[in-house]
């Protein structure tokens, strides 16, 4: 049976940037940041050989019955590294849902410590980039959250003040986000060249990624609902409403956030996404109206008795093999990202620890 109650859709998930620097911190632990030690004064007697970088263990501090010393092990360009921040590094690591950034997979006992170290040098080399981040990027970036997360920005606050978190608090950490972002973008991801030969033969290697079996449709909705049984002029006045939003969108309007502010359907809370259908699933004249839209297309006002749609069709996949053209964007941002983590270790171990000064205490 046909309906217009929709399913819910799960949310889109960020842009591959803006998982990479998570990615690669996740690798970090065959960095050797013992290769840049300090050099004794000529005067003094030559220190003796290092221990291997895999011998090497933070040293114990001496026992005081009832009370634990915290021992400076290393400092990265003047930071102090800790026993109590190796502690805690590791007690993060095993927390269920931790991010990778504190997955230390490496046998190797100076893995944390060397984790901290690249993660202090990451840190203070997005601190270069403070002047390249301004205020509207931050703000793209808090409306892809809360896009995504399907809230708007009240409940952002609350939920903020729920964790006891301030909202200048907020800003500011997703500001340095933004800033190690784009400094990965430009030392690492703007540097791959993917030609197009290895995009055609990704292309031909993977025919099964590229061949839809089923119509199927992606869909958001806004929704202006009409009563049962409305007079003409609730009518009249529910289709001014939708054709003012539905203008609002054809000027550039933000789907999601006019779906948040408008739209009388329960997806509403969801930026309008509905989720995935087949032809079959769909009502007949909001089928009609979006059968032969393209992805990222948005329908007429389409009037059911349920009120007055605008469906965005978010992605239209047709039966058959997708034309090289349509999906060459995607392939190529695919290799980019396989081949970003590869440059960015590559980064880390070769350009970023030159530039900063990194010493361990035997």
């Amino acid at each position: 049976m046909k309906h217009s109650a929709f399913k819910m859709a799960a949310p889109t998930g960020l842009a591959a940037i803006a998982m990479l620097l998570a990615a690669g911190c996740s690798t970090m632990h065959s960095l050797n940041p013992f290769a840049h030690k300090k050099t004794a004064p000529a005067t003094q007697p030559a220190p003796a050989p290092d221990p291997p970088a895999n011998a090497y263990a933070p040293p114990a501090p001496p026992e005081v019955p009832g009370k634990t010393i915290d021992t400076v092990v290393a400092s990265v360009d003047g930071q102090p590294v800790t026993t109590e921040d190796i502690q805690k590094y590791g007690d993060k690591a095993t927390e269920p849902g931790m991010g990778p950034e504190f997955q230390t997979k490496s046998n190797d006992p100076n893995a944390i410590l060397k984790a901290i170290i690249t993660q202090k040098m990451l840190e203070n080399e997005a601190g270069k980039f403070a002047g390249k981040v301004d205020d509207s990027e931050v703000d793209r970036y808090i409306a892809n959250v809360e896009s995504e997360a399907h809230i708007n920005d009240a409940q952002l606050r609350q939920q903020l003040q729920q964790q006891g978190m301030s909202y200048d608090d907020f800003r500011a950490k997703i500001r340095r986000q933004v800033e190690a972002m784009t400094m990965i973008d430009q030392e690492v991801r703007q540097k791959i060249v993917i030609p197009d030969s290895e995009v055609a033969a990704y292309y031909k290697s993977h025919p099964q990624d590229f061949t839809v079996s089923k119509e199927q449709f992606e869909l958001a909705q806004i929704l202006i609902a009409v009563p049962k049984g409305a007079t003409p002029d609730q009518l009249a006045a529910a289709r001014k409403k939708a054709n003012k939003i539905h203008k609002l969108l054809v000027n550039g309007g933000d789907f999601a956030a006019l779906a948040m502010q408008y739209s009388d359907d329960d997806s509403k809370t969801k930026g309008g996404e509905l989720g995935s259908f087949a032809p079959g699933d769909i009502n007949d004249q909001i089928l009609a109206g979006i059968r032969n839209l393209n992805d990222g297309q948005i329908s007429p006002v389409i009037q059911t008795r349920y009120g007055f749609h605008i469906v965005k069709v978010e992605e239209h996949q047709r039966p058959g093999e997708k034309p090289l053209s349509e999906v060459s964007n995607e392939i190529r941002n695919k290799l980019t990202s396989e081949r970003a983590k590869e440059e960015f270790q590559k980064w880390v171990d070769t350009d970023l620890i030159k530039d900063h000064y990194v010493e361990t205490v035997q």
